[in-house]
């Protein structure tokens, strides 16, 4: 996950999301998204 560009990051977050695919998954790519401290942009774009 950390080769992925910050804009790619929370694309793969919507999209996993919107699958519907495995919390876990989901998960780690929250736990990610946290550590890049990039979670206002989860919020913004909701």
């Amino acid at each position: 996950m950390r080769k992925l560009s910050d804009e790619l990051l929370i694309e793969s977050y919507y999209k996993a999301t919107e699958m519907q695919l495995s919390e876990d998954f989901i998960e780690l790519i929250k736990k990610e998204i946290k550590r890049r401290s990039l979670t206002h942009v989860l919020k913004a774009s909701s």
